[in-house]
């Protein structure tokens, strides 16, 4: 546990004693893995070009998120394609 702060270490020492419950039924729970399975397929590859401010940046928020960047993009891309981007300055408004 060399990364863990203190914060983390009390959820995993909850976790560890089964004081977390799961809120999802069953259908919940199917629905979940098959989304998750889902997006989990990557059979196609592409390259793409950014400028290296906005690779650099990118790579920050993701070490900030604690994922590859490369995982990042994707997920935003998968976010954008599904509708389920939002801009935080509109729902603001």
């Amino acid at each position: 546990m060399s990364n863990v702060d203190i914060f983390e270490a009390e959820i995993l020492e909850s976790f560890e004693n089964g004081e977390f419950q799961s809120v999802a039924n069953k259908t919940e729970l199917e629905k979940f893995k098959a989304a998750a399975r889902a997006t989990a397929i990557k059979d196609k590859r592409i390259n793409i070009r950014l400028s290296s401010g906005d690779l650099k940046d990118i790579q920050v928020k993701a070490l900030e998120e604690g994922i590859p960047y490369q995982t990042l993009i994707a997920s935003v891309l998968h976010k954008y394609v599904t509708g389920k981007l939002v801009d935080a300055k509109i729902n603001k408004a």
